[in-house]
């Protein structure tokens, strides 16, 4: 078993995630250039958090584009697994990874805080070790975190199970108070009809020790690395 961690002209959670997969889950990880096209020693791969091409035109438009990428669609068609982060959240939805679009924060103002969430589905390979009834606290830190989509494709999401975390308050209640950005029905995570490709924008692997206030985010790597190891 071996992770990738993808890095971008500016990326800055790659090494957070490499420290949380090497030092906390034990397993093999490696950086991988957004030039790199050959994922071939991976069995699964993360889009870190960051501002990749400085967020310019619009978060994830630029890295899109990045040979990178062309090799990731291949990889996640080939049922391989692939967890975007916040920013890389929005470079799956820019690639058409996953559908939807993340927008600017209701309010307009940057956020960085923790935040509550519910587990809407786990039975997909990034929940299965998550207690469905645990409330999770994992930290935010964006601008643009305001998932949108159209009412069809809200209405798949949800008939579905593509929905795999939503913003609560601490009882695990879904309320507009405890919707940090305004993201349609307080989603703050999705995954693929393949449940192979799963995007969240709160930040698990600055939740992975007690020391940072929270370990919830253990559970999110530790399921993902059981759902490799079940081959």
């Amino acid at each position: 078993m071996k992770f990738g961690v993808i890095v971008f002209p500016g990326s800055n959670c790659d090494h957070d995630a490499y420290h949380v997969l090497s030092k906390h889950v034990g397993q093999p990880v490696d950086f991988v250039w957004h030039q790199q096209t050959d994922l071939s020693e991976f069995d699964a791969l993360i889009v870190p958090g960051g501002f990749s091409y400085g967020d310019y035109l619009r978060a994830g438009a630029l890295a899109r584009f990045s040979p990178v990428m062309r090799s990731v669609k291949e990889f996640a068609a080939e049922g391989k697994f692939v967890f975007g982060i916040c920013n890389g959240f929005q470079i799956l939805c820019e690639a058409g990874l996953l559908p939807g679009v993340l927008m600017r924060n209701a309010g307009l103002h940057f956020i960085c805080k923790h935040v509550n969430l519910r587990v809407e589905n786990a039975n997909t390979p990034f929940t299965s070790e998550v207690d469905p009834t645990k409330v999770l606290s994992i930290p935010v830190a964006h601008a643009e975190g305001n998932y949108t989509c159209d009412d069809v494709t809200y209405q798949h999401l949800e008939e579905n199970g593509q929905i795999v975390f939503r913003y609560c308050d601490e009882n695990g209640e879904v309320t507009a108070e405890s919707n940090p950005n305004g993201a349609r029905s307080n989603i703050a995570g999705i995954c693929n009809l393949d449940r192979n490709v799963m995007g969240m924008m709160p930040h698990p692997e600055r939740a992975c020790e007690e020391l940072l206030g929270s370990n919830d985010g253990r559970d999110i790597f530790r399921s993902l690395t059981h759902a490799i190891n079940q081959g």
